[in-house]
């Protein structure tokens, strides 16, 4: 049943990639008024393949994700995390962010793409906020200290562990 789910949402990604990508250069050519239709269209088709490649690429990680999950388990939020150190080596824009922290109904989870770096349980954790730093503590050791991308993200992932008994 999950893995029909997960291919079911992997399909909707890809359709939904290459809708966007046929709208998208549909709207750009004929709005600007400066191309022919048939131009258009020509523009159209590998503009809907690559937007249906990185579809699936997005669908699979997913997929990937979604399958790890608990019987039971939701998850509350998605953050996308700089890369811990200075000298790496930014992705390319088309692949995303590279790491992400996972936050769900019973823990934290910090993914790089489709792997799964760690996964630690609320009542295992203690997570403090340092400015736009978020730091996570599990057992007594730091599991991690990072810069969430979207300002204002710690604090979110903050209340989150509150609402689950986090110190």
């Amino acid at each position: 049943m999950d893995e029909d789910n997960a291919v079911i949402r992997r399909t909707r990604t890809v359709r939904g990639a290459v809708s966007a990508g046929i709208v998208g250069a549909t709207v750009i050519g004929l709005g600007a008024g400066v191309l022919p239709w048939w131009q258009v269209l020509a523009l159209a088709v590998p503009v809907a393949g690559l937007a249906g490649w990185a579809g699936s690429r997005i669908g699979r990680i997913d997929a990937i994700r979604a399958a790890r999950l608990e019987p039971g388990e939701r998850v509350i939020g998605t953050y996308a995390v700089r890369p811990p150190h200075t000298g790496h080596t930014p992705p390319s824009p088309h692949e995303g962010a590279q790491y992400h922290l996972r936050v769900t109904s019973r823990g934290v989870e910090m993914w790089e793409r489709a792997e799964l770096l760690w996964k630690h349980p609320w009542p295992e954790l203690r997570v403090i906020v340092d400015g736009s730093r978020l730091r996570i503590h599990h057992l007594g050791q730091e599991a991690g200290t990072m810069l969430l991308e979207r300002p204002g993200a710690a604090a979110e992932v903050r209340l989150a562990a509150q609402r689950h008994g986090v110190a």
